[in-house]
């Protein structure tokens, strides 16, 4: 891999991730590329084409297409993607790309990413993304993996991302992402099931009152589960495909993933209640937990619960 500089980046995905990192790189000078499968389909093919174009990042409409040019190619698509992605695109790579996997999946399927790379002439890095992308953007802490990771994470850091390499082997990155994510996505999910459940017992006060006495300074008396659960009502579905890539992760270290794989289902849970039931979910500030388990408790009445078989 050489040290040239990255002028070129492609992006496939362009979902929340994708469409972050596609602004702010086209925004320092940078020209950008990208593919996401949407691109093929309408009527979001339209949205997506404007948001592009917003953004000033090039839509194009072959995975080859995108690619051909770049200086990196960026990953960013669902978990349950991440591994056939890299298998349509490993015909179309060349010499002197980097490609970045920024998904959130097992060390395992990382793994598997590199072996069918491993025969193309890029560069594969695996990436740990180790926060949420919004707000931080660009600036955001990855940790890098691979045996091309310190050389990519000093082209990686010159075009303003926060990386840092962590292993020369795969799989390390994503097993400390997956580890700490058994514990946050396994926060979100136990607050969203205490305290949907005390608030049907008109219990939740004393509940907070009772965490805040035993943890003081983490801020259950204040905003804290309003953005654990709103991380839950906002990224549900894919923060429990999340956590079942955990369970892999658990499950390939010999273990039984009880918690990891009890978590995706709660996860899971909420956000099928929300899309199932039309709920509106208010964004940023103007979120309130409180609400949101009264719209769930209210369209999950035993009587319609007889009809759509949910369960708290």
């Amino acid at each position: 891999m050489d040290g040239s500089p990255i002028r070129r980046i492609a992006l496939i995905g362009f979902g929340e991730v994708g469409g972050i990192f596609g602004h702010d790189f086209a925004a320092a000078g940078l020209d950008i590329s990208t593919f996401d499968i949407v691109l093929n389909a309408e009527p979001l093919r339209s949205a997506m084409l404007a948001r592009a174009k917003s953004g000033n990042v090039r839509a194009c409409d072959t995975l080859e297409g995108a690619v051909h040019r770049a200086n990196l190619v960026i990953s960013a698509v669902t978990a349950s993607s991440a591994a056939g992605v890299a298998r349509s695109a490993a015909p179309f790579l060349r010499r002197g790309q980097i490609y970045l996997d920024l998904n959130s999946v097992s060390p395992e399927t990382k793994r598997e990413i590199a072996r069918t790379l491993s025969e193309s002439p890029a560069a594969f890095v695996e990436a740990a993304v180790m926060a949420p992308v919004s707000p931080q953007r660009l600036k955001v802490p990855m940790l890098l993996g691979g045996a091309n990771a310190a050389t990519a994470a000093e082209r990686l850091q010159a075009i303003g991302m926060n990386v840092k390499p962590i292993s020369d082997r795969i799989g390390v990155a994503s097993a400390i992402k997956m580890c700490r994510s058994i514990i946050i996505k396994g926060l979100e999910a136990i607050t969203v099931e205490s305290m949907f459940t005390a608030r049907r017992y008109g219990a939740e006060k004393d509940v907070l009152e009772s965490l805040a006495a035993t943890y003081p300074g983490m801020g259950w008396n204040g905003t804290l589960p309003d953005y654990l659960i709103s991380r839950v009502a906002e990224h549900g579905k894919r923060r429990a495909a999340e956590m079942h890539e955990a369970a892999q992760a658990v499950a390939d270290a010999g273990l039984e993933p009880l918690t990891s794989l009890a978590t995706a289902q709660r996860q899971d849970w909420l956000a099928q209640a929300i899309a199932e039931f039309s709920l509106a979910v208010a964004q940023g500030d103007a979120f309130e937990w409180q609400q949101l388990a009264d719209a769930v408790a209210e369209a999950t009445s035993p009587k319609e619960k007889s009809s759509a078989g949910f369960k708290l």
